[in-house]
């Protein structure tokens, strides 16, 4: 699952004196206009004269990770965010953004050391628990992640994307029937967010429901049609229903969105043993049996594969 977090740039009053301060305080400003711009760049050379004027400026530095962020600049943005809680080694959120860069750079036990650290400041902080449940999910400890994300749900019950992250856990757990009723109860608090429709799609599949499956994956990418994971499991459905070439198309579409999810190479592989194609279907699903023997589907279509 994508995990939404709601960062907000550091803000400061405009000055009218020409200090040290009030310098690097108009720079600050700027580079937040220059994010509210949809100006990256440009905000990450305000941050800079702001911190060229003051080297301990830890919100200079925060607000230009984010910037660094936003151009999917993660070296960089560890490395300000990293220098923010040198200098403020409270500074939660800053803890907290760098924690999920590294979860999405790869590096899970540092980012499980940021979780860690959270905890300690403030274990009553929401985002101490989310943090450190996506770090135990990615670790593949399930429960600790559940137990991270229910927390996480009661300090914030109004923040339906919690609700989900739960509901995926007790997907992964084969709990059906709660996962369907965390969605609903997430339904209720944001009708529009599009991972509801997703995941409750994943489980009318595991159902062998595939005409609702169907339907809610549509609802999914109506809301949201950015995200490759949606048109991946669109396209697995569609095998399964006798749609071949129309879930091929969107396999397709999904690795160019991106090349680097192995469900959609093994869905390919699937659509080739549906075709009757041996040495297609080997061709992918060899390779996603060495690197991921125990994703679902992979065993079942490799035998059959190896039947043709």
């Amino acid at each position: 699952m994508k995990n939404k977090v709601w960062i907000a740039l550091v803000l400061l009053g405009v000055f009218s004196c020409d200090s040290i301060e009030d310098k690097k305080g108009r720079f600050l400003l700027k580079g937040n206009e220059k994010m509210e711009e949809n100006d990256p760049k440009s905000a990450i050379e305000f941050y800079q004269e702001a911190i060229e004027l003051d080297s301990l400026y830890t919100d200079a530095y925060y607000n230009k990770a984010l910037a660094h962020l936003s151009l999917n600049q993660l070296s960089e943005a560890i490395e300000d965010l990293s220098k923010a809680i040198q200098l403020r080694p409270d500074y939660e959120e800053a803890i907290f953004q760098r924690g999920l860069c590294y979860l999405d750079n790869g590096e899970f036990y540092k980012a499980r050391e940021d979780g860690d650290r959270l905890l300690s400041l403030n274990p009553e902080l929401w985002k101490s628990h989310f943090l450190s449940g996506l770090v135990q999910e990615k670790l593949k400890n399930l429960d600790s992640a559940l137990s991270h994300f229910q927390k996480a749900r009661e300090l914030k019950p109004d923040n339906s994307d919690l609700w989900v992250n739960e509901a995926t856990i007790l997907f992964y757990q084969k709990r059906f029937e709660e996962a369907k009723n965390l969605l609903l109860e997430a339904e209720q608090l944001n009708a529009n967010e599009s991972n509801i429709y997703n995941l409750r799609s994943m489980i009318l599949f595991e159902e062998k429901d595939y005409g609702s499956a169907l339907e809610q994956v549509e609802k999914a990418i109506e809301l949201d049609n950015r995200q490759a994971y949606f048109y991946n499991n669109k396209g697995l459905y569609l095998l399964f229903t006798d749609r071949l070439e129309e879930g091929l198309s969107l396999i397709n579409q999904s690795i160019q969105m991106d090349p680097k999810n192995p469900f959609a190479l093994r869905n390919k592989g699937i659509y080739y043993v549906l075709k009757g194609d041996k040495v297609s279907a080997l061709q992918y699903l060899n390779e996603i049996s060495q690197d991921y023997p125990d994703m679902e589907l992979v065993q079942e279509y490799l035998q059959k594969a190896l039947s043709l």
